[in-house]
């Protein structure tokens, strides 16, 4: 029997058309250092279809209708603004591709991923633009366009060799509707990810219209981001990273106001908006959080409102979830996800009727999995192992927001390297952890990050959380490091909280209290800041580097 429901497209088109009409009163606000630069979503729509019409009639830029159509890639290199928005919903809807500029890479990283990706066009945002010219001498001739948007000097793009426009210039010249390309192929590609390149080049996600409309539907559910209309939500994530965690287009699904911050980043930065903004919930790497929980313990800031935080990128330490519930009221939830599964997949929202000691068990894993996921552990010999919640291996995951290849660059096919996929379709996410029989993920590590000491493996991320209890430690990252004896020991290293005095020998005692004696480190080292990737994650490859080199200052202890 056939159905009678008919194959009605899922586009990016027909979210922002829904969004700046249905929910056309809601508004996106960026923090300009003193208050709100505001717009409803009607006004975010009407601007991002004179966007589109100026990307194509003025600068050339061309959708496509299907997967095998030639389709123009626009780039972004900008903070979190309404403009940014503005992009991320004209370009896809136009039938181009958009491709966000993660503006913490070098400037190799960055040409790499232009080239790659095929880049026409690429929009800079003034307060971005010395940062941006490093590039320039380093762009492929695909790239006959630069856009400015905002206020500023453009002094530094002097040297590039096509043109270089203005932002509201082209807006201003363009009418304020569009003929949306809502009935191409589900398919077609609306945008470009990169990821961060920790372990070699970085590598291309390509998403479809309909992964990332399925996506927008997996992520507002309520044991997800739980938006509706009446919520506002605080993207502090930047939207080069995954696309902002779907937070722009879920937002424009569900009509939830948004808040943006531009570029003020710093803690206190962050509190003013939270306070001015009156935000139900936020979304952020756990350094951020770190540095915020500072801030709010220093200075008396209202945060009524907020009543939840995201927490992704990397594990977040059940210490700094207890800080922000105990003394601010504020939940912080786990969430897992990656570039290949569009950002989120899993989140850790406990279920009901729990007593506490399950509840923070709970809260500690990386969620439990979606109905739209599936998933599976398989232990170092290739066999799949139980969802006990104690059998361990790597994870593998798959689903219709999951991607099964990279992109293989500028008409060249996809790539499926066997460490990143299975031979039968399975994304090898490299982390090593267990599932429990209602679907809660744990995680222990990353399989490059598992340290093994004897024949025995420690877990980077146990100690890491221990050593988060100390009420010294602001930050610690522990990695592997070479052992004449063991093969492998562990290296500590921690950043203090201001004003805090603490000797190693106290952190291998409280760690003596927290783990298996014979995991506790040797080697420990205080930096002032533990290094982070282009994303925010801990950057342990450089941490192992600044070791091998003699850069840390580092502590040999006796047990």
């Amino acid at each position: 029997m056939y159905s009678t429901m008919p194959a009605e497209p899922l586009t990016i088109a027909r979210i922002v058309r829904h969004g700046s009409t249905v929910q056309g009163a809601s508004t996106a606000a960026t923090w300009n250092g003193s208050g709100f630069d505001r717009a409803t979503y009607a006004e975010v729509g009407a601007r991002a279809a004179r966007l589109a019409h100026a990307l194509r009639s003025r600068l050339g830029v061309r959708g496509g209708a299907r997967p095998q159509d030639h389709q123009a890639v626009v780039g972004i290199f900008m903070w979190n603004n309404n403009r940014h928005l503005e992009l991320s919903l004209a370009v896809p809807a136009m039938g181009a591709v958009v491709h966000s500029l993660n503006t913490r890479m070098t400037a190799a990283q960055l040409a790499y991923t232009v080239q790659h990706a095929g880049d026409e066009v690429i929009v800079v945002d003034a307060g971005l633009v010395d940062a941006f010219a490093p590039l320039l001498p380093l762009l492929p001739p695909t790239v006959r366009h630069i856009v400015v948007a905002g206020p500023g000097d453009r002094g530094a793009l002097d040297g590039f060799a096509g043109e270089v426009h203005d932002y509201e210039e082209l807006l201003a010249a363009s009418p304020a509707d569009y003929p949306w390309e809502e009935e191409l192929d589900e398919h077609t590609a609306a945008a470009i990810c990169y990821t961060s390149g920790t372990t070699g080049s970085p590598k291309g996600v390509v998403y479809s219209h309909r992964s990332i409309y399925l996506h927008c539907l997996q992520v507002v559910a309520p044991n997800r981001y739980d938006l509706t209309h009446r919520e506002t939500i605080f993207l502090v994530a930047p939207m080069y990273h995954v696309n902002g965690w779907s937070i722009p287009h879920a937002a424009f699904f569900t009509g939830a106001d948004i808040l943006l911050a531009d570029r003020h980043l710093k803690p206190a930065s962050l509190a003013r908006v939270i306070e001015a903004g009156r935000p139900d919930f936020a979304a952020a790497v756990p350094t951020v959080w770190t540095g915020l929980l500072d801030e709010l313990d220093t200075r008396r800031r209202d945060t009524s409102s907020l009543r939840r935080g995201f927490v992704g990128g990397a594990a977040c330490s059940p210490a700094l979830m207890a800080a922000y519930r105990d003394r601010h009221s504020i939940e912080l939830l786990h969430m897992w996800g990656m570039a290949e599964t569009s950002s989120l997949a899993t989140t850790a929202l406990p279920p009901l009727g729990v007593g506490a000691e399950r509840d923070q068990a709970y809260r500690a894993s990386q969620g439990q999995f979606p109905v739209t996921i599936r998933f599976r552990v398989v232990d170092p010999d290739g066999a799949v192992v139980p969802n006990d919640g104690v059998s361990t291996g790597e994870l593998q995951v798959r689903g219709p927001c999951v991607t099964d290849a990279y992109h293989g660059g500028v008409d060249a096919p996809p790539q499926r390297p066997a460490e990143g996929f299975t031979a039968d379709g399975w994304l090898r996410t490299g982390d090593v952890g267990s599932v429990s029989a209602d679907g809660f993920l744990t995680l222990t590590d990353r399989t490059k990050d598992v340290i093994k000491s004897g024949g025995e493996f420690i877990s980077s991320v146990a100690l890491e959380n221990a050593l988060a209890e100390h009420p010294a430690v602001a930050e610690a990252a522990v990695v592997a490091v070479s052992d004449d004896r063991w093969g492998e020991r562990p290296l500590a290293t921690v950043a203090l909280r201001a004003g805090s005095v603490v000797g190693f020998e106290d952190l291998r005692d409280f760690l003596h209290q927290h783990v298996e004696p014979w995991m506790v480190p040797e080697r420990w080292a205080v930096v002032a800041r533990v290094p982070t990737t282009s994303v925010g994650k801990y950057d342990k490859r450089l941490i192992r580097d600044q070791y091998v080199q003699g850069q840390l200052d580092v502590v040999h202890l006796g047990k």
